[in-house]
């Protein structure tokens, strides 16, 4: 019981937390209008930034579906879940105060050592289970952080006047964006995860509606690869029912 305490306990302190960054402020500002400081092109739009923290939702019915089933799980596997779970909602803790207090390369760190703990988490799981209330919230969680990466780290490059190797910013956006591609389809292909690949083609979209036509090259970029992404779903899922 302990254990679901504190992952409870966790989980609230984030999405209290996310909803003040989002909708009024941390530090005189709110997390979407830092971002809005650099003309970054690897971002979705504005409500796909804000509705991103309701991914952590989700894992109230994770956590109710863990404590049920936690008979079926050793006592050092449940241990293992617990901790890392708390971990990642203490590196989103960390990761919004790096943020509004403008430690931008610690951002990109925790980021990437955030991203490194939820695919230890997704890798409880066996290879091929992805249940609603179980590695699915995860699936939605590793995605959306994998893009997170990417755009704080196109914006601390930004910040420190990164020329590309000579290469434009638009075409590094579509290099994100198939970088991106190719994480999502990775996970689709081997381990049959469908989910996780919704959130890729959700922010993609959002990076359509905010390039809209004065990036078009990216914008049009952006839908191609969601439809890449829509297509290979039904494309694996076919394959799936007819074997």
């Amino acid at each position: 019981m302990s254990r679901i305490l504190l992952m409870n306990l966790s989980l609230c302190t984030v999405i209290i937390l996310n909803i003040i960054a989002s909708f009024f402020s941390l530090n005189g500002l709110t997390t979407a209008e830092i971002t809005k400081r650099l003309p970054l092109l690897f971002i979705p739009a504005n409500y796909v930034l804000i509705s991103s923290w309701g991914l952590y939702i989700l894992f109230f019915f994770w956590i109710f579906n863990f404590h049920k089933t936690r008979h079926k799980m050793s006592t050092t596997q449940q241990n293992r879940i617990t901790f890392l779970f708390v971990l990642n909602c203490l590196l989103q803790f960390v990761w919004i105060f790096q943020w509004h207090f403008e430690l931008f390369t610690g951002t990109v760190f925790t980021r990437i050592v955030h991203l490194l703990v939820l695919l230890l988490l997704y890798l409880s799981y066996p290879k091929r289970e992805n249940q609603l209330l179980g590695r699915a919230p995860i699936s939605l969680l590793t995605g959306w952080v994998f893009i997170t990466v990417l755009s704080n780290s196109s914006y601390l490059l930004m910040i420190h006047g990164w020329t590309g190797f000579g290469l434009s910013d638009p075409l590094w956006a579509v290099i994100y964006l198939t970088v991106s591609t190719a994480f999502a389809l990775h996970f689709m292909y081997h381990h049959k995860d469908y989910v996780m690949n919704l959130v890729f083609v959700w922010a993609f979209v959002g990076i359509a509606v905010m390039n809209g036509t004065e990036e078009l090259f990216i914008s049009a970029a952006a839908i191609f690869l969601s439809a890449v992404i829509i297509a290979c779903i039904f494309l694996f899922s076919n394959r799936r029912t007819e074997h």
